[in-house]
């Protein structure tokens, strides 16, 4: 496996699904700010908390020009179904496609749990510069607190 990408790299330039099934490019963020936060699973407790998180914030790091964008593997329907259940203003993003972005990135990693491993999302999130280049990288993301430190980070960017 290849290094994953850090600061001063530029973000891969891939296609996304949206909920409604259109496509989103990572390159159409060029120009601004952007938080890029992955999370393993839609309706799991701490993705829940932390796609909250970050929507409660969205209207502040829409002031500050940064924009949001939340990834995981979940399929369109369910992402639809996961925002509207719980309010969220984060927009969210499917990844599904092997060879997609957070394979790019090396964040659709091997994990173990009870003995078993399978393949999963490892809790990470990109602040973007409006350049294209990634500014900074959280890995394994505890969310308690997580996204005012992403906003304060991407204000001072």
């Amino acid at each position: 496996m290849s290094e994953r990408p850090g600061p001063g790299d530029a973000l891969p330039d891939m296609a996304l699904t949206t909920p409604d099934g259109g496509t989103v490019r990572t390159s159409v963020f060029t120009g601004r700010k952007l938080v890029l936060f992955f999370y393993p699973k839609d309706d799991t407790p701490g993705c829940t908390t932390e796609n909250k998180d970050f929507s409660a914030l969205a209207g502040e790091f829409e002031a500050a020009g940064v924009a949001l964008l939340g990834v995981s593997k979940d399929p369109p329907k369910k992402h639809a179904k996961f925002i509207e259940k719980h309010g969220l203003a984060a927009p969210l993003a499917s990844d599904a496609e092997e060879g997609g972005l957070s394979d790019a990135l090396g964040i659709w990693t091997e994990k173990s749990m009870y003995g078993r491993t399978y393949m999963g999302m490892e809790r990470t999130t990109y602040l973007v510069g409006a350049d294209g280049r990634i500014a900074r990288v959280w890995n394994k993301v505890k969310v308690k607190g997580h996204a005012e430190e992403v906003l304060a980070a991407a204000k001072a960017l």
